[in-house]
């Protein structure tokens, strides 16, 4: 199995059928195949080796798509960069992943010269905008026009597909390594249990396809042969305009997405009697929005998808029938691909309805994290990746997912770190000690809340440590709540008790 399988047999089975549509830009599969073609031959002529890294920082489009094939067909391995990331983040996953080579849109191109000046290893930097292509740039079109197509290097298995940096516990991402055969097992796994994509489906790309979530629905697609649309991203009219233009029966979106969706009054503007399923992720969604999306799109089935990066993405799945009394709490049932178990601290499998740590068997796990031996033997143990999420399964098999990660946040479906926003608010010279957790927030599920501590004598507000850590990590990480203290509680070995940090009166709302 390898990745752009699917576009092989597309070109030969419906070469005329549209692959991609963006802009009113429409490609069939025959185009897109040629492009891919070139496009890995222009990389082979710019240096890149079977092996090597192509990164990408861009918003959502048809050259994202290309991107995606084009890296595989030339025998490279993948790196899609988060775009809400800071410069000193997109910095350290192209260093660390020793990443030769970046493609960048419009909107972050004016980011080239910073990154050539902090990435010694980054030779080359492709435009694939839409706009001129700046100086000291190399046209993405240009590699397509001057480029004879190459023969795929059909890297496949257990061959490195793609580094996918997730945030770390230490404060820096890690790059989780995925191979071709996790992709598509994943992938096709999630789709041969009909709750997304058929063979005549139109999948909208509105949430980012940096995002393995999104990714993992782009691969199931590339499989099926279905047309990919996309939107630079997620707005809701914009969404909404999409799905009527273009009838798009597919999107994948995370709970705050569905909320604004529903909620803004796009659904009463635009058609949207296309749209038959919903993939969701990052969150249970909660009865008032279920109920909403219920009232106005009733010919949507909504499937939950719990999971993360390591996974592939997917580990269980709700199904839309199962969206009712109790059971929309849980995380659903492990997908046809995988195995799920709930252990005790001694690895024992936990009796139903007993907490213990969520462990995860399956062709969907990970390869390991990049250049991170430790973490990796951690993570992987006895064949389980050992996600480090808490929860019970019932005795119909229903996973219940009672805490995430201690050190996690998950605000809009995308997750944060407190390690990391942690490391990035100690910097502040007023600050003596802090620490991050994520509290209920109607809007994003969790919101960002610093506890903060100030060194004796020393000055500081909500405002000017929020604009402090923002200039280190991206805007979605930086606290909105903050709360100053007069000491942080610790248990008897000194460690920080999160559960007394909850929000007070001094708490001041951003």
């Amino acid at each position: 199995m390898y990745l752009t399988q699917g576009l092989h047999r597309s070109a030969r089975t419906t070469p005329d059928r549209p692959a991609s549509v963006f802009m009113g830009r429409v490609r069939s599969f025959a185009e897109q195949h040629d492009r891919v073609a070139r496009v890995a031959s222009g990389l082979h002529d710019l240096g890149v080796a079977e092996g090597d890294r192509v990164g990408i920082l861009a918003f959502n489009s048809d050259r994202y798509s290309e991107y995606l094939l084009a890296v595989p067909w030339a025998g490279a391995v993948l790196n899609p960069i988060n775009t809400r990331w800071s410069p000193v983040e997109v910095a350290y996953a192209v260093n660390d992943s020793d990443t030769t080579v970046l493609l960048l849109d419009d909107t972050f191109a004016a980011m080239a010269p910073a990154l050539r000046a902090s990435c010694p290893g980054l030779r080359t930097i492709v435009h694939c905008g839409e706009g001129p292509t700046p100086d000291s740039m190399v046209s993405y079109e240009g590699l397509v026009e001057s480029s004879e197509p190459c023969d795929d290097a059909r890297r496949s298995g257990a061959d490195l597909a793609g580094l996918f940096y997730t945030g770390g516990t230490t404060g820096f991402p890690k790059g989780v390594m995925l191979s071709h055969a996790n992709l598509v097992t994943s992938a096709l796994g999630t789709v041969a249990t009909g709750q997304l994509l058929d063979e005549g489906s139109v999948l909208l790309h509105a949430a980012p396809m940096f995002h393995l979530a999104d990714l993992a629905a782009w691969v199931g697609q590339i499989m099926l042969g279905g047309t990919h649309v996309m939107v630079p991203f997620f707005e809701p009219d914009a969404v909404a305009a999409a799905i009527e233009a273009h009838a798009a029966t597919d999107v994948l979106l995370v709970p705050t997405m569905i909320q604004m969706l529903v909620d803004s009054g796009a659904v009463d503007r635009h058609d949207l009697g296309s749209l038959s399923r919903i993939l969701y992720g990052g969150s249970v969604i909660s009865a008032g929005v279920l109920e909403r999306t219920r009232a106005r799109l009733p010919r949507v089935r909504l499937t939950q998808a719990y999971g993360m990066t390591e996974l592939s993405p997917v580990a269980t799945l709700l199904w839309p029938e199962h969206h009712e009394g109790e059971r929309i709490a849980s995380a659903g049932r492990a997908a046809p691909h995988s195995e799920v178990r709930v252990v005790t601290a001694d690895g024992a499998p936990a009796p139903s309805g007993v907490v213990g740590e969520i462990v995860v068997r399956g062709g969907h796990v990970m390869l390991g994290y990049w250049n991170k031996p430790e973490e990796t033997a951690d993570a992987l143990r006895d064949g389980w990746m050992h996600t480090g999420d808490m929860g019970y399964l019932d005795g119909e098999g229903f996973l219940f997912v009672v805490d995430r990660l201690k050190d996690m946040i998950i605000t809009g479906g995308e997750n944060v770190y407190s390690a990391e926003v942690e490391s990035a608010l100690s910097l502040h010279p007023a600050v003596m000690a802090c620490a991050v957790i994520g509290v209920p927030d109607s809007d994003w599920g969790e919101r960002v809340h610093a506890c903060v501590v100030l060194a004796e004598g020393a000055d500081a507000t909500a405002d000017e440590l929020r604009d402090f850590v923002r200039t280190r990590v991206a805007g979605y990480k930086t606290p909105r709540t903050v709360e100053f203290l007069e000491a942080l509680p610790l248990s008897g070995a000194g460690k920080i008790l999160e559960r007394e940090l909850r929000p007070s009166r001094d708490t001041v709302p951003m």
